[in-house]
């Protein structure tokens, strides 16, 4: 079995699982390491990760290609199917079959595509929210499965009604026609301090497909209880970018106070872990 398939189908055997399968956000191959490490189950190449990490606001501003390669570095840094979080297909239909086809070549897992207008914004960003018709979201999952060649490839489906202020009746009628357009699982976003929108969206579900959920404004919803309400995948989409920022700023304010780097030690990692996530071979280590 080539690399490809493994990834694709090992995702695929999580989801089928009795265990509900946690994704961690993240933007590079140290990221998808250090998740493995951890225990998670699979990566998310995060959207707002990675434009984060260019400097630049999450808004369709990278490329496919740029996505692309962190996808790819991901997937080759460590065992973890990758789900890659593509925005809104860069583009129309046509697009998104071109990156299917792209990120199926390069072992990407899955594409997950959502049903905001080209270019998009940020969920969670101030500002309103600009739907497709969900028509002609569904026309892009179509040509997107029309383009795959590996059957176990996944089209992940994700709905931004409720993030848009639409009601669960629009978010279920979004959901039925992306499913029927041959979506492979719905990713149910939602910007609420509860998790009401997400379970009632899910009790009134009743198609045979996976639910994913990334609880970022209610962080309070345990595992469990997603499970139990019929959700397959819990994406951690952010919580490492935050940390990230959080760390790095204070060690920085404290190193710039200081006068020394000494004060920071205890609460650095030793090189040695450096050189044991990089794979560094004992011939080549030295003290620093």
């Amino acid at each position: 079995m080539n690399r490809l398939a493994h990834r694709s189908t090992q995702l695929r055997q999580l989801l089928a699982g009795p265990a509900i399968v946690r994704a961690v956000g993240g933007h590079d191959a140290l990221t998808a390491k250090l998740a493995h490490a951890a225990g998670f189950e699979t990566m998310w190449a995060s959207s707002l990760a990675a434009s984060a990490s260019h400097g630049v606001p999450d808004a369709s501003l990278l490329t496919m290609t740029q996505f692309l390669d962190i996808a790819e570095s991901m997937t080759q840094a460590s065992p973890l199917p990758v789900i890659a979080d593509c925005d809104t297909g860069f583009g129309d239909a046509r697009n998104v079959a071109y990156a299917v086809a792209r990120y199926e070549a390069r072992g990407i897992a899955a594409m997950c595509i959502e049903d905001k207008r080209f270019p998009k914004l940020n969920s969670f960003a101030d500002g309103g929210q600009d739907l497709l018709p969900a028509a002609e979201f569904a026309a892009k999952i179509r040509a997107g499965k029309q383009a795959q060649t590996d059957p176990a490839f996944l089209l992940i489906a994700r709905t931004e009604a409720f993030i848009a202020g639409r009601d669960l009746a629009e978010a279920l009628d979004r959901a039925h026609q992306y499913a029927d357009a041959g979506a492979d699982a719905i990713l149910v976003h939602s910007k609420s301090v509860h998790p009401d929108q997400v379970l009632k969206f899910a009790a009134a579900w009743d198609r045979d497909l996976p639910l994913i959920a990334i609880p970022t404004t209610y962080p309070q919803v345990t595992e469990a209880e997603l499970l139990a309400a019929g959700y397959r995948v819990v994406i951690y989409a952010n919580q490492g970018l935050r940390a990230t920022v959080s760390s790095v700023q204070d060690m920085l304010r404290v190193l710039s106070q200081a006068g020394n780097a000494a004060a920071l030690e205890e609460r650095l990692a030793p090189m040695q872990a450096v050189f044991d996530l990089q794979g560094m071979p004992g011939a080549y280590r030295t003290a620093p």
